[in-house]
């Protein structure tokens, strides 16, 4: 039985796999950053906007990626999926550094979110499969923590360059571009999945099932369905609040760039201290559901602020507060913890893709409505977000699996043989 790798190795095969998540959510949030200059400099309309919102990194583009590069990624392997797409990526994201109308802030958000849609799941199973039982939890939460990292980095960066205007947003997208290229040479001396090499290794008549199709079996849905509704659901909030919530504190609000800026750092930093003292130190030995259950309910509360009380900037920062610091330990944590356990090994990744199509694609249809949303009545769009934390947290409560402490392996030889 694969219990991962060596605590050195493995810690720094999650660091690497773990950047994507760094890469995916510094473009998201450098992008609603940028959304204003653009629409200031190239006279983007509320339709640009949506599309840019529903193309891009944080939604559709993403979620094909996914698709795409989880199934080659149980196919091929997890090393050749996470090495070659920060190319890729960098190709993309030269677009927007050199961007000097809509039409090339389209294409390259859109390329953007195809590499990082494809990195997520190869990330996500190899730091799953390579940590230590004992603290799948934590590895799995030290990614979580990038996640928050690359935001919070891209908008320090946007504060110090604020005078500087678009360029200074150029300047932010030229950081993640290096980064990618310097990426792909350290991932280069990664080692790929032991668990995925022996599952691979296995007898034909003893290979756990990887065909397509077997990820249609009753247990594998059933698996899918309560993933995509607790974290899909969760997702059109936090989508919504991670493009659009600059954007909204400036245009509703009234509150300045830099102000925007620092309320929207504030968060991400919260969100890390959150995975860190809550998620890292707790997931792997106590109750998961209970875990959840209390996250849920906080965010639910800092939501409900926004849709009673006007946006005034203490609003803001209670809100800020009570969202992040119940998010750390909450949905997407989980998701990326319980998506790699709930499925064999030959179609983790798989699984994983088609989930984060669906929780993707599902965000930019509805992204591309919101600002016109917003344009009619803030109050209206933050009760229909409340209202997805509340649907999102009654389901990942009821439906939370008890897997802290397990290998891999318990856990599939724990599900119900397929029908």
């Amino acid at each position: 039985m694969t219990t991962g790798g060596s605590a050195t190795g493995s810690w720094r095969d999650t660091i690497l796999a773990g950047l994507a998540n760094y890469i995916d959510a510094g473009s998201i949030v450098a992008g609603s950053v940028a959304l204003a200059l653009w629409q200031e400099a190239y006279g983007l309309s509320n339709t640009t906007l949506g599309i840019l919102g529903a193309f891009g990194p944080n939604a559709i583009s993403a979620g094909i990626g996914a698709l795409i590069g989880g199934r080659l990624c149980d196919l091929l392997g997890r090393k050749k999926i996470y090495q070659y797409d920060m190319l890729f990526y960098a190709f993309g994201m030269l677009w927007l550094v050199f961007a000097v109308n809509g039409w090339m802030v389209v294409l390259g958000f859109f390329l953007v979110g195809l590499a990082v849609g494809a990195d997520i799941p190869a990330s996500w199973s190899l730091i799953a499969e390579q940590a230590p039982d004992d603290s799948r939890g934590k590895h799995s939460g030290s990614a979580q923590v990038l996640w928050y990292l690359g935001p919070t980095v891209v908008l320090l960066m946007f504060a110090a360059l604020s005078p500087l205007g678009l360029l200074g947003a150029r300047i932010v997208f030229a950081h993640l571009a290096i980064l990618a290229v310097g990426l792909t040479f350290l991932r280069a001396r990664m080692h790929e999945s032991k668990r995925w090499l022996e599952a691979q290794a296995l007898p034909a008549e003893e290979r756990r099932r990887g065909k397509l199709s077997d990820l249609l079996t009753w247990q594998n849905i059933r698996s899918m369905a309560f993933l995509i509704g607790m974290y899909g659901i969760w997702n059109l909030w936090a989508g919504t609040n991670g493009f659009f919530f600059p954007y909204i504190l400036r245009t509703v609000g009234n509150f300045g760039q830099f102000t925007s800026v620092a309320v929207q750092t504030l968060s991400f930093f919260i969100g890390m201290m959150s995975i860190y003292l809550v998620f890292m130190q707790f997931s792997d030995r106590v109750n998961q559901r209970l875990m959840f259950g209390i996250s849920a309910v906080i965010q639910v509360i800092g939501m409900s602020l926004l849709a009673i009380f006007p946006l005034t900037l203490p609003v803001a920062i209670i809100h800020v507060f009570l969202m992040s610091f119940g998010g750390g330990f909450g949905a997407q944590s989980f998701f990326q913890l319980w998506s790699a356990e709930m499925f064999p090994t030959l179609l983790r990744s798989t699984a994983q893709g088609v989930m984060f199509a669906v929780v993707r694609v599902s965000l930019g249809a509805f992204s591309f409505f919101v600002p016109a949303l917003t344009a009619t009545g803030f109050t209206t769009l933050a009760w229909i977000l409340v209202g997805f934390l509340v649907v999102s947290g009654l389901i990942g409560f009821l439906g939370a699996p008890r897997n802290e402490g397990k290998s891999l392996e318990e856990i599939e030889a724990g599900m119900k043989p397929a029908r």
